[in-house]
Formats: structure tokens, sequence, C-alpha cells
């Protein structure tokens, strides 16, 4: 005699596509690409705020170039790149299709 979970398939049905939600949500959460580009804005705010500020001083040792302020809005640039690319290319969640087409090996 089988047993009974108290599940019904209304109930499991609801449960997988709350899982499949919650995992679409984590694969976007954690795509390379909002990493990246995080962190490259970050450190490129950084690292302009140290360029602005520079002194002369220092600028003079550098061949009178302000490395930090052109490196900190290159970095700003490519941050906000990875952002945008990945703003207009979001990743599409895989269907119940793909999932079950595997490849034989």
């Amino acid at each position: 005699m089988p047993e009974h979970s108290g599940y019904s398939d209304r109930d499991l049905q609801r449960e997988v596509t709350e899982l499949q939600s919650r995992s679409a949500t984590a694969a976007r959460l954690f795509d390379i690409r909002r990493i990246i580009g995080g962190l490259f804005v970050v450190y490129g705010i950084i690292v302009t705020i140290a360029g602005i500020t520079e002194s002369d001083a220092d600028i003079a040792k550098a061949q009178d170039i302000n490395i930090n302020l052109w490196t900190g809005l290159g970095m700003l640039a490519l941050g906000l790149f990875f952002l945008a690319w990945l703003w207009l290319r979001p990743v599409a969640p895989p269907t119940p299709d793909q999932d079950t087409e595997r490849p034989a090996e």
C-alpha cells in the first residue's frame, strides 16, 4: 500500500514553480556581469575621487598626467558597460524543455 505524503498534485506543482522562480532569481542575482560591473563602478568611483584630489606634486611625478583620474574614469566606464549589458541582455531562465533535453554521451 503506497504511503500518503499529504501533498496533492496541485501543491507539488506550486512548490516546483516556486523553486524554479527562486532558481531564476538566484541566476540573475549572481550573474558575473553584475559582479564585475559593480566592482568596477565602486573602484572607479574611489580612484576617480583620488585623481580629483591629487596634488600638483603627485601629478608632476607621473609626467603631468593625472593617472588616477584617467584610470578611475576608465574603470567607471567599463563597469557601466557591464551593467548596461546586463540590463539590455538579461539572462533568460531555462524552460522545462531545455532541462529535459540533454545530449547523449
